[in-house]
Protein backbone atom coordinates (compact mmCIF):
# COMPACT_ATOMS: atom_id res chain seq x y z
CA UNK A 1 0.00 0.00 0.00
CA UNK A 2 2.05 3.24 -0.77
CA UNK A 3 0.35 6.39 0.32
CA UNK A 4 1.31 10.64 0.44
CA UNK A 5 2.53 12.95 3.50
CA UNK A 6 0.70 16.16 3.65
CA UNK A 7 1.99 18.10 0.91
CA UNK A 8 2.61 15.76 -1.81
CA UNK A 9 0.67 16.28 -5.63
CA UNK A 10 -0.23 12.85 -5.93
CA UNK A 11 0.26 9.41 -5.43
CA UNK A 12 3.41 8.31 -6.69
CA UNK A 13 5.98 7.06 -5.14
CA UNK A 14 9.30 9.20 -4.81
CA UNK A 15 12.74 7.62 -3.19
CA UNK A 16 14.70 9.54 -0.69
CA UNK A 17 17.42 11.35 -1.59
CA UNK A 18 20.12 8.72 -0.65
CA UNK A 19 18.20 6.05 -3.15
CA UNK A 20 16.79 4.02 -0.36
CA UNK A 21 13.50 3.35 0.36
CA UNK A 22 13.58 1.26 3.49
CA UNK A 23 11.28 2.21 6.54
CA UNK A 24 13.47 4.50 8.21
CA UNK A 25 12.29 8.00 8.97
CA UNK A 26 12.64 10.41 5.48
CA UNK A 27 15.52 12.49 5.52
CA UNK A 28 15.38 16.17 4.65
CA UNK A 29 17.40 17.94 2.64
CA UNK A 30 18.26 21.67 3.52
CA UNK A 31 16.87 23.95 1.47
CA UNK A 32 17.79 27.42 -0.21
CA UNK A 33 13.71 28.89 -0.42
CA UNK A 34 13.10 28.28 3.10
CA UNK A 35 11.06 25.37 2.79
CA UNK A 36 12.02 21.51 3.59
CA UNK A 37 11.42 18.98 0.74
CA UNK A 38 9.30 16.40 1.54
CA UNK A 39 10.18 12.59 1.40
CA UNK A 40 7.04 10.26 0.13
CA UNK A 41 7.91 6.81 2.08
CA UNK A 42 6.57 3.38 1.22
CA UNK A 43 3.89 2.05 4.03
CA UNK A 44 4.93 -1.26 4.77
CA UNK A 45 1.73 -2.49 6.33
CA UNK A 46 -1.66 -0.46 6.65
CA UNK A 47 -1.94 2.10 9.03
CA UNK A 48 -5.74 3.29 8.91
CA UNK A 49 -5.75 6.98 7.52
CA UNK A 50 -7.14 5.33 4.50
CA UNK A 51 -10.12 5.80 6.14
CA UNK A 52 -10.74 9.67 6.39
CA UNK A 53 -12.95 9.82 3.67
CA UNK A 54 -15.21 7.10 5.51
CA UNK A 55 -15.23 9.24 8.55
CA UNK A 56 -15.55 12.76 6.67
CA UNK A 57 -19.25 11.25 5.21
CA UNK A 58 -20.09 9.88 8.95
CA UNK A 59 -19.66 13.01 9.61
CA UNK A 60 -21.70 14.61 7.26
CA UNK A 61 -24.36 12.67 7.77
CA UNK A 62 -24.41 13.26 10.99
CA UNK A 63 -24.84 17.29 10.85
CA UNK A 64 -26.91 17.11 7.06
CA UNK A 65 -26.54 19.48 4.55
CA UNK A 66 -27.56 22.62 3.55
CA UNK A 67 -28.60 24.34 0.37
CA UNK A 68 -30.42 27.29 -0.77
CA UNK A 69 -31.20 27.82 -4.18
CA UNK A 70 -33.04 31.26 -6.14
CA UNK A 71 -35.01 31.29 -9.40
CA UNK A 72 -35.14 34.30 -11.31
CA UNK A 73 -37.44 34.85 -14.16
CA UNK A 74 -40.95 36.69 -15.25
CA UNK A 75 -43.96 35.07 -14.09
CA UNK A 76 -45.18 32.15 -15.84
CA UNK A 77 -42.32 30.40 -16.87
CA UNK A 78 -42.93 27.84 -14.13
CA UNK A 79 -40.48 28.28 -12.03
CA UNK A 80 -42.28 26.65 -8.64
CA UNK A 81 -43.05 24.07 -10.79
CA UNK A 82 -39.23 23.50 -11.96
CA UNK A 83 -38.76 23.22 -8.40
CA UNK A 84 -41.10 20.47 -7.14
CA UNK A 85 -39.62 18.65 -10.14
CA UNK A 86 -36.43 18.78 -9.04
CA UNK A 87 -36.78 17.31 -5.60
CA UNK A 88 -39.75 14.99 -6.15
CA UNK A 89 -41.80 17.00 -4.01
CA UNK A 90 -44.75 19.13 -3.48
CA UNK A 91 -42.29 22.39 -2.15
CA UNK A 92 -44.55 24.89 -3.58
CA UNK A 93 -48.57 24.83 -3.67
CA UNK A 94 -50.13 25.17 -6.75
CA UNK A 95 -50.88 29.12 -6.92
CA UNK A 96 -54.07 31.08 -7.92
CA UNK A 97 -54.01 33.21 -11.06
CA UNK A 98 -54.99 36.42 -9.85
CA UNK A 99 -58.54 38.47 -11.21
CA UNK A 100 -57.43 40.91 -14.14
CA UNK A 101 -58.79 43.52 -11.30
CA UNK A 102 -56.40 42.79 -8.39
CA UNK A 103 -53.54 45.12 -7.22
CA UNK A 104 -50.44 44.02 -8.22
CA UNK A 105 -47.62 44.46 -6.67
CA UNK A 106 -45.48 47.70 -7.53
CA UNK A 107 -41.70 45.83 -6.24
CA UNK A 108 -39.81 43.18 -6.85
CA UNK A 109 -40.84 40.66 -3.57
CA UNK A 110 -38.52 37.92 -1.74
CA UNK A 111 -40.38 35.37 -1.22
CA UNK A 112 -38.16 31.88 0.79
CA UNK A 113 -39.56 28.34 1.95
CA UNK A 114 -37.99 26.14 3.68
CA UNK A 115 -38.16 22.33 4.12
CA UNK A 116 -36.13 19.06 5.32
CA UNK A 117 -36.37 16.38 3.09
CA UNK A 118 -34.34 13.22 3.66
CA UNK A 119 -33.41 10.55 1.06
CA UNK A 120 -31.83 7.15 2.27
CA UNK A 121 -30.66 8.68 5.79
CA UNK A 122 -29.44 12.08 4.34
CA UNK A 123 -31.25 15.08 5.33
CA UNK A 124 -30.98 18.29 2.95
CA UNK A 125 -32.06 21.51 4.37
CA UNK A 126 -33.96 23.08 1.38
CA UNK A 127 -34.15 26.39 0.85
CA UNK A 128 -36.00 28.38 -2.11
CA UNK A 129 -35.91 31.32 -2.97
CA UNK A 130 -38.40 33.02 -5.28
CA UNK A 131 -38.70 36.37 -6.76
CA UNK A 132 -42.50 37.70 -7.83
CA UNK A 133 -42.92 40.73 -9.86
CA UNK A 134 -38.96 40.38 -11.71
CA UNK A 135 -39.70 41.60 -15.01
CA UNK A 136 -43.35 41.86 -14.44
CA UNK A 137 -43.47 45.66 -14.87
CA UNK A 138 -43.79 48.16 -17.65
CA UNK A 139 -40.24 50.12 -16.03
CA UNK A 140 -38.03 47.21 -15.38
CA UNK A 141 -34.88 50.11 -14.42
CA UNK A 142 -33.14 48.69 -11.09
CA UNK A 143 -35.72 45.17 -10.75
CA UNK A 144 -32.73 43.26 -10.03
CA UNK A 145 -31.58 45.66 -6.72
CA UNK A 146 -33.72 43.66 -4.54
CA UNK A 147 -32.59 40.75 -5.22
CA UNK A 148 -28.67 42.23 -4.69
CA UNK A 149 -29.76 43.37 -1.64
CA UNK A 150 -31.21 40.05 -0.51
CA UNK A 151 -27.89 38.27 -1.41
CA UNK A 152 -25.94 40.28 0.45
CA UNK A 153 -28.32 40.74 2.93
CA UNK A 154 -27.38 36.71 3.41
CA UNK A 155 -23.39 37.34 3.52
CA UNK A 156 -23.80 39.82 6.07
CA UNK A 157 -25.62 37.55 8.22
CA UNK A 158 -23.21 34.68 7.77
CA UNK A 159 -20.48 37.22 8.17
CA UNK A 160 -21.96 38.51 11.37
CA UNK A 161 -22.21 34.77 12.59
CA UNK A 162 -18.47 34.42 12.05
CA UNK A 163 -17.42 36.99 13.70
CA UNK A 164 -19.43 35.73 17.32
CA UNK A 165 -17.45 34.21 20.18
CA UNK A 166 -19.72 31.14 19.87
CA UNK A 167 -19.75 29.78 16.25
CA UNK A 168 -20.54 26.46 16.85
CA UNK A 169 -23.92 26.50 15.48
CA UNK A 170 -23.91 28.74 11.81
CA UNK A 171 -26.26 28.80 9.66
CA UNK A 172 -25.67 28.94 6.10
CA UNK A 173 -28.56 31.05 4.66
CA UNK A 174 -26.15 32.01 1.20
CA UNK A 175 -27.73 31.38 -1.96
CA UNK A 176 -25.52 28.81 -3.41
CA UNK A 177 -27.18 28.48 -7.03
CA UNK A 178 -29.34 31.19 -9.25
CA UNK A 179 -31.77 29.57 -11.67
CA UNK A 180 -32.42 32.24 -14.06
CA UNK A 181 -35.24 31.76 -16.29
CA UNK A 182 -35.34 32.79 -19.94
CA UNK A 183 -37.95 33.14 -22.09
CA UNK A 184 -38.61 31.25 -24.92
CA UNK A 185 -38.62 34.05 -27.44
CA UNK A 186 -35.82 32.12 -30.32
CA UNK A 187 -34.00 35.05 -30.71
CA UNK A 188 -31.20 36.75 -28.20
CA UNK A 189 -31.39 37.50 -24.71
CA UNK A 190 -33.47 41.10 -23.26
CA UNK A 191 -31.81 43.91 -22.23
CA UNK A 192 -33.24 42.85 -18.52
CA UNK A 193 -31.62 39.72 -19.06
CA UNK A 194 -28.17 40.83 -19.56
CA UNK A 195 -27.87 43.76 -16.73
CA UNK A 196 -29.45 40.79 -15.05
CA UNK A 197 -26.10 38.57 -15.16
CA UNK A 198 -24.13 41.71 -15.32
CA UNK A 199 -24.83 42.20 -11.72
CA UNK A 200 -25.19 39.01 -9.92
CA UNK A 201 -22.69 36.95 -11.71
CA UNK A 202 -19.80 37.55 -9.36
CA UNK A 203 -22.48 37.19 -5.87
CA UNK A 204 -24.08 34.00 -7.33
CA UNK A 205 -23.55 30.86 -9.40
CA UNK A 206 -25.82 31.40 -12.33
CA UNK A 207 -27.67 28.64 -14.11
CA UNK A 208 -29.19 29.70 -17.40
CA UNK A 209 -32.26 28.03 -18.33
CA UNK A 210 -34.28 28.06 -21.22
CA UNK A 211 -38.29 28.03 -20.01
CA UNK A 212 -40.59 25.66 -21.11
CA UNK A 213 -38.51 24.53 -24.25
CA UNK A 214 -41.44 22.10 -25.37
CA UNK A 215 -42.82 25.61 -27.50
CA UNK A 216 -39.46 25.43 -30.01
CA UNK A 217 -38.07 22.98 -31.89
CA UNK A 218 -34.96 21.48 -31.88
CA UNK A 219 -33.34 23.68 -34.40
CA UNK A 220 -34.62 26.58 -32.79
CA UNK A 221 -33.60 25.05 -29.72
CA UNK A 222 -29.91 24.78 -31.19
CA UNK A 223 -30.04 28.48 -32.91
CA UNK A 224 -30.91 29.89 -29.22
CA UNK A 225 -28.62 28.11 -26.99
CA UNK A 226 -25.66 29.74 -29.70
CA UNK A 227 -27.25 33.36 -29.11
CA UNK A 228 -27.46 33.28 -25.68
CA UNK A 229 -23.86 32.13 -25.46
CA UNK A 230 -22.79 34.53 -27.48
CA UNK A 231 -24.40 37.26 -25.77
CA UNK A 232 -23.15 35.96 -22.28
CA UNK A 233 -19.48 35.89 -24.14
CA UNK A 234 -19.90 39.08 -25.46
CA UNK A 235 -20.61 40.47 -21.74
CA UNK A 236 -18.64 39.31 -20.32
CA UNK A 237 -20.76 37.07 -18.01
CA UNK A 238 -19.56 34.31 -15.66
CA UNK A 239 -21.84 31.69 -15.61
CA UNK A 240 -21.60 28.31 -13.79
CA UNK A 241 -19.09 25.45 -15.25
CA UNK A 242 -19.16 22.13 -14.02
CA UNK A 243 -15.91 21.74 -12.52
CA UNK A 244 -12.95 19.26 -13.52
CA UNK A 245 -9.97 17.87 -11.25
CA UNK A 246 -6.76 15.88 -11.78
CA UNK A 247 -6.77 12.24 -12.40
CA UNK A 248 -10.44 12.38 -13.48
CA UNK A 249 -11.63 8.90 -15.15
CA UNK A 250 -12.77 9.19 -18.25
CA UNK A 251 -16.00 8.45 -17.29
CA UNK A 252 -16.13 11.59 -15.00
CA UNK A 253 -15.28 13.51 -17.78
CA UNK A 254 -17.25 13.08 -20.23
CA UNK A 255 -20.38 13.49 -17.62
CA UNK A 256 -18.65 17.07 -17.20
CA UNK A 257 -18.22 17.96 -20.99
CA UNK A 258 -21.58 16.85 -21.71
CA UNK A 259 -23.32 18.53 -19.29
CA UNK A 260 -21.63 21.58 -20.42
CA UNK A 261 -22.54 20.88 -23.52
CA UNK A 262 -26.06 21.24 -22.76
CA UNK A 263 -25.95 24.70 -21.11
CA UNK A 264 -28.18 26.76 -21.17
CA UNK A 265 -30.42 24.19 -20.59
CA UNK A 266 -33.65 23.74 -22.35
CA UNK A 267 -36.06 22.02 -19.72
CA UNK A 268 -39.73 21.21 -19.51
CA UNK A 269 -40.84 20.94 -15.52
CA UNK A 270 -44.25 19.40 -14.53
CA UNK A 271 -45.12 17.22 -11.44
CA UNK A 272 -47.84 15.60 -13.36
CA UNK A 273 -47.97 11.98 -14.09
CA UNK A 274 -49.45 10.82 -17.57
CA UNK A 275 -49.93 7.74 -19.45
CA UNK A 276 -47.97 7.62 -22.48
CA UNK A 277 -49.27 5.97 -25.95
CA UNK A 278 -47.39 2.98 -25.52
CA UNK A 279 -48.93 2.43 -21.84
CA UNK A 280 -46.05 3.94 -19.49
CA UNK A 281 -46.70 6.57 -16.86
CA UNK A 282 -44.21 9.25 -16.47
CA UNK A 283 -44.26 12.71 -15.47
CA UNK A 284 -44.85 15.18 -18.31
CA UNK A 285 -47.10 17.19 -20.37
CA UNK A 286 -49.93 15.76 -22.97
CA UNK A 287 -50.61 17.22 -25.72
CA UNK A 288 -52.60 16.49 -29.00
CA UNK A 289 -49.88 15.41 -30.62
CA UNK A 290 -47.92 13.35 -28.32
CA UNK A 291 -46.35 13.07 -24.32
CA UNK A 292 -43.49 15.36 -23.43
CA UNK A 293 -41.53 13.32 -20.77
CA UNK A 294 -39.70 15.28 -18.18
CA UNK A 295 -37.08 12.58 -17.58
CA UNK A 296 -36.80 11.88 -21.34
CA UNK A 297 -33.07 13.00 -22.00
CA UNK A 298 -34.37 13.22 -25.63
CA UNK A 299 -37.36 15.53 -25.14
CA UNK A 300 -35.43 18.17 -23.01
CA UNK A 301 -32.16 18.79 -21.03
CA UNK A 302 -34.01 18.60 -17.26
CA UNK A 303 -32.03 15.37 -16.36
CA UNK A 304 -28.34 17.04 -17.25
CA UNK A 305 -29.70 20.05 -15.07
CA UNK A 306 -30.93 17.84 -12.10
CA UNK A 307 -27.31 15.85 -12.36
CA UNK A 308 -25.47 19.23 -12.43
CA UNK A 309 -27.59 20.87 -9.41
CA UNK A 310 -28.05 17.88 -7.41
CA UNK A 311 -26.68 14.52 -8.40
CA UNK A 312 -23.26 15.65 -9.33
CA UNK A 313 -22.13 19.30 -8.46
CA UNK A 314 -24.46 19.92 -5.22
CA UNK A 315 -21.10 20.41 -2.86
CA UNK A 316 -18.97 21.80 -5.69
CA UNK A 317 -21.68 24.48 -5.68
CA UNK A 318 -21.44 25.19 -2.41
CA UNK A 319 -17.52 24.98 -1.94
CA UNK A 320 -17.50 27.86 -4.82
CA UNK A 321 -19.70 29.81 -3.22
CA UNK A 322 -18.20 29.73 -0.44
CA UNK A 323 -14.22 30.02 -1.40
CA UNK A 324 -14.63 32.14 -4.17
CA UNK A 325 -17.63 34.58 -4.19
CA UNK A 326 -18.28 34.72 -0.39
CA UNK A 327 -14.48 35.42 0.12
CA UNK A 328 -14.63 37.88 -2.86
CA UNK A 329 -17.53 39.61 -1.19
CA UNK A 330 -16.23 39.82 1.91
CA UNK A 331 -12.76 41.45 1.09
CA UNK A 332 -14.33 43.87 -0.76
CA UNK A 333 -16.46 44.22 2.47
CA UNK A 334 -13.63 44.55 5.15
CA UNK A 335 -11.70 46.86 2.29
CA UNK A 336 -14.88 49.18 2.07
CA UNK A 337 -14.81 49.23 5.98
CA UNK A 338 -10.87 50.52 6.20
CA UNK A 339 -10.34 46.92 7.04
CA UNK A 340 -6.49 45.90 5.33
CA UNK A 341 -4.66 42.59 5.53
CA UNK A 342 -0.83 42.67 6.70
CA UNK A 343 0.91 41.50 3.59
CA UNK A 344 4.03 40.21 5.80
CA UNK A 345 1.39 38.04 7.67
CA UNK A 346 1.31 34.31 7.23
CA UNK A 347 4.83 34.71 5.23
CA UNK A 348 7.19 31.92 5.85
CA UNK A 349 10.30 33.43 7.83
CA UNK A 350 13.25 31.59 8.75
CA UNK A 351 13.71 30.85 12.90
CA UNK A 352 17.33 32.12 12.54
CA UNK A 353 16.51 35.32 10.84
CA UNK A 354 13.26 36.13 12.51
CA UNK A 355 15.56 35.59 15.87
CA UNK A 356 18.44 38.02 14.51
CA UNK A 357 15.57 40.67 13.59
CA UNK A 358 13.89 40.27 17.54
CA UNK A 359 17.52 41.11 18.77
CA UNK A 360 18.30 43.77 16.60
CA UNK A 361 14.77 45.17 17.44
CA UNK A 362 15.24 44.63 21.26
CA UNK A 363 18.82 46.13 21.57
CA UNK A 364 17.46 49.29 19.36
CA UNK A 365 14.65 49.25 22.40
CA UNK A 366 17.26 49.38 24.93
CA UNK A 367 19.85 51.85 23.44
CA UNK A 368 16.62 54.22 22.95
CA UNK A 369 15.86 53.51 26.59
CA UNK A 370 19.36 54.13 27.76
CA UNK A 371 19.61 57.52 25.89
CA UNK A 372 16.63 58.90 27.78
CA UNK A 373 17.79 57.66 30.87
CA UNK A 374 21.28 59.75 30.40
CA UNK A 375 19.09 62.78 28.59
CA UNK A 376 16.91 62.76 32.34
CA UNK A 377 19.96 62.82 34.21
CA UNK A 378 22.06 65.19 32.68
CA UNK A 379 18.80 67.68 33.23
CA UNK A 380 18.53 66.28 37.08
CA UNK A 381 22.60 66.91 37.18
CA UNK A 382 22.57 70.32 35.56
CA UNK A 383 19.34 71.36 37.93
CA UNK A 384 21.58 70.20 41.13
CA UNK A 385 24.42 72.31 40.02
CA UNK A 386 22.00 75.25 39.47
CA UNK A 387 20.54 75.36 42.62
CA UNK A 388 24.56 74.45 44.55
CA UNK A 389 26.11 77.26 42.08
CA UNK A 390 22.67 79.83 43.33
CA UNK A 391 23.14 78.92 47.28
CA UNK A 392 26.71 79.09 46.97
CA UNK A 393 26.45 82.18 45.70
CA UNK A 394 24.11 83.70 48.53
CA UNK A 395 26.48 82.35 51.04
CA UNK A 396 29.56 84.38 49.62
CA UNK A 397 27.08 87.69 49.52
CA UNK A 398 26.22 86.89 53.12
CA UNK A 399 30.13 86.24 53.95
CA UNK A 400 30.75 89.40 52.44
CA UNK A 401 28.31 91.47 54.04
CA UNK A 402 29.12 90.16 57.57
CA UNK A 403 32.93 90.58 57.21
CA UNK A 404 32.29 94.41 56.06
CA UNK A 405 30.11 94.87 59.19
CA UNK A 406 32.65 93.09 61.49
CA UNK A 407 35.41 95.60 60.04
CA UNK A 408 32.87 98.57 61.02
CA UNK A 409 32.54 97.69 64.42
CA UNK A 410 36.36 97.16 64.61
CA UNK A 411 37.34 100.28 63.55
CA UNK A 412 34.80 101.75 65.72
CA UNK A 413 36.24 100.30 68.68
CA UNK A 414 39.81 100.97 67.67
CA UNK A 415 38.06 104.59 67.53
CA UNK A 416 37.30 104.43 70.73
CA UNK A 417 40.23 102.49 73.09
CA UNK A 418 42.43 105.64 71.12
CA UNK A 419 40.04 108.19 72.66
CA UNK A 420 40.28 106.74 76.01
CA UNK A 421 44.10 106.51 76.04
CA UNK A 422 44.32 110.05 75.64
CA UNK A 423 42.07 110.81 77.65
CA UNK A 424 39.36 112.55 75.77
CA UNK A 425 36.18 111.81 76.98
CA UNK A 426 33.54 110.65 74.33
CA UNK A 427 30.65 112.64 73.13
CA UNK A 428 27.16 113.09 74.65
CA UNK A 429 25.86 111.65 71.77
CA UNK A 430 28.15 108.91 72.16
CA UNK A 431 27.21 108.44 75.64
CA UNK A 432 23.15 108.28 75.49
CA UNK A 433 23.88 105.99 71.97
CA UNK A 434 22.11 102.76 72.35
CA UNK A 435 25.33 100.06 73.25
CA UNK A 436 25.04 98.19 70.05
CA UNK A 437 25.93 94.12 70.28
CA UNK A 438 28.87 92.87 68.37
CA UNK A 439 27.53 90.73 65.76
CA UNK A 440 24.53 92.45 64.10
CA UNK A 441 22.28 90.26 62.50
Amino acid sequence: MTDSYPGTPNGDYAPAPNGKANGSLPSQAPSTTGVSNVVRKKLMGYVGFANLPNQVHRKSVRKGFQFTAMVVGESGLGKSTLINTLFNTKLYPGKEVPAPSAERPKTVAIESISADIEENGVRLRLTVVDTPGFGDFVNNDDSWKPIVENIEARFDAYLEQENRVNRLKIVDNRVHACLYFIQPTGHSLKPIDIEFMRRLHTKVNLIPVIAKADTMTEEEIRDFKARILSDIAYHNIHIYEAPTYENEDEEALAEAEEIASKIPFAIVGSDNVVDTPDGRQVRGRAYPWGVIEVDNEDHCDFVKLRQMLIRTYMEELREHTNSVLYENWRSGKLLGMGIAQDPSVFQEINPAVRSQEERTLHEAKLAKMEAEMKLVFQQKVQEKESKLKQSEEELYARHREMKDALEKQRAELEDKKRRIESGRPLTPDQKNTKKKGFLRT
